[in-house]
């Protein structure tokens, strides 16, 4: 502290300290001629002046003590105008000492302390929050010091459960010194007698299994010491308890019993029972998967083949329906003067001959033998049948109108698919058909006898039959094929 000095010469400077609640007592005097001097004790070796002369009497207080705390006066003693003086104000300030601690309880029906939070002589006094979602509530206390600090402490209150057990509360303090407010974040420790369950059994304890397992789930604070037993005595030999846990090696009809799981702790006991079945082992269970996937493989497999050999098979069939030719198939006649070498399938197709050499009057050279006819799908047993009246039914059918494309069926049951093409090719057929009327005999152009136009008549069954089977078809080159398979 430091003050002027005034035109007067003083003789001596003089500080006084006048504490915050008591009385005003000199700490240290400076005179030219006598020098220093420190009247009270407590200041006494903690007071120097930092030059030894009037012109600037400052002092230095070290080891500052809260009780230091108060007015501090410099003062000049001077001749002739009297005494002058200056006036300074010391305020002390102490950062608290700051704690926090859990009180561990037991679960109750009351409110108790759960937790408590306190700020030590601190000056000024500190404040303390409590941050908790537990629902609780908290009060405050506060101590003056003798040196005039204060001491804060607050507790927190709660009615405790079992649920409350290990939830968070945070102490908050706030105080002048402090640059930022102290938290320090607590757990709460509610201590409650355990319950206790068992875990693990599946129903499918079967003889020869390995390592079953069932545990005791024992919920308590403090923890529990757990025991197993069972109803019917001690455990079987094949049982492995290792605290909370027990393995049954390998299962047998020894473990076909009940086994208590009994928790203790110094709030109480709990017990929970479970009865185990023992059953047969149906199957290997390690090589059930193997054989499960061989089943479902082998049926895949065969479910693949079957489908191949349908479409293949439907495709075959449709091919000799629209008489594709395939191998092994026969071949059918030509003209009188040749045969035609073409394959039409598993049903040969008979040429008659329309015009040629060999014939007179437009009439063939090989129509007085037998003829074969085979219908596709229409004779059950897949035979040739022979019919002899085919002749007749063909010259009386010339005097008909030519059939047509719908008259012309190879089969009473096509598909609609080849019914549709049928129609599709009517007019086209027609045309083909009086175009075919005229071949070329000689260098000259005869008409195509209508007896090989046959077409479906409308006499008895029988003769149906003929022209159904005898489907006619005439060709650019004068001969006539039948749509039907006939073997010759």
């Amino acid at each position: 502290m430091e003050t002027g000095l005034t035109k007067s010469r003083p003789p001596q400077v003089s500080w006084i300290w006048e504490p915050v609640d008591g009385q005003r007592d000199n700490i240290a005097v400076f005179h030219p001629t006598y020098g220093q001097s420190f009247p009270n004790p407590a200041f006494r070796n903690r007071v120097i002046f930092l030059q030894n002369s009037l012109e600037n009497p400052s002092i230095r207080i070290k080891d500052l003590r809260m009780s230091d705390a108060g007015r501090y006066t410099c003062e000049y003693a001077t001749y002739p105008s009297g005494n002058e003086q200056g006036t300074t104000t010391l305020t002390m300030l102490a950062k608290p000492k700051n704690s926090a601690k859990v009180v561990t309880v037991q679960a109750s029906r009351k409110s108790v302390v759960v937790a408590q939070c306190e700020a030590v002589d601190g000056k000024p006094a500190a404040t303390i929050k409590w941050l908790a979602s537990v629902g609780g509530n908290h009060s405050t206390t506060t101590m003056n010091g003798p040196d005039g600090t204060v001491t804060v402490r607050s507790e927190y209150r709660l009615v405790p459960t079992a649920a409350d057990n290990d939830r968070e509360v945070t102490c908050m303090v706030e105080q002048r010194t402090q640059e930022r407010p102290w938290a320090q974040t607590l757990r709460l420790s509610v201590e409650y007698p355990p319950t206790v369950s068992i875990d693990g059994y599946d129903n499918n304890w079967y003889v020869g299994r390995s390592d079953a397992v069932l545990l005791c789930l024992a919920n308590a604070n403090p923890a529990p010491n757990v025991t197993w037993t069972s109803t019917s005595g001690r455990l079987p030999d094949t049982v492995e308890v290792d605290d909370n846990r027990l393995t049954v090696r390998k299962v047998d009809y020894a473990v076909n019993t009940t086994f208590i799981c009994e928790v203790r702790n110094k709030h109480g006991a709990s017990r929970h029972q479970l009865t185990t079945f023992v059953i047969e082992a149906l199957e290997d269970p390690s090589s059930s998967g193997v054989v499960a996937g061989a089943v479902i493989g082998s049926l895949l497999a065969l479910l693949l083949v079957v489908t191949l050999v349908a479409v293949l098979l439907t495709r075959s069939r449709r091919q000799q329906r629209r008489g594709f030719p395939s191998s092994g198939d026969s071949l059918a006649t030509g003209s009188s003067g040749g045969s035609n070498g073409a394959d039409y399938g598993n049903k040969a197709r008979l040429l008659f001959s329309g015009a040629g050499n060999g014939g007179k009057n437009g009439t063939g050279a090989n129509n007085n033998g037998p003829i074969y006819t085979y219908r596709e799908g229409c004779d059950a047993t897949g035979t040739l049948t022979e019919n002899p009246n085919f002749h007749h039914h063909l010259h009386h059918a010339s005097t008909s109108n030519p059939p047509t494309a719908h008259d012309i069926l190879l089969c009473g049951d096509m598909d609609e698919a080849e019914r549709r093409k049928f129609e599709l090719n009517d007019s086209m057929e027609e045309e083909e058909e009086r175009y075919d009327r005229f071949v070329n005999v000689g260098g000259g152009v005869n008409m195509l006898p209508p007896a090989y136009h046959p077409h479906r008549g409308h006499g008895g069954e029988a003769e149906m039959d003929v022209y159904l089977d005898d489907d006619m078809e005439s060709q650019r080159d004068g001969s006539v094929i039948s749509r039907t398979a006939i073997y010759v």
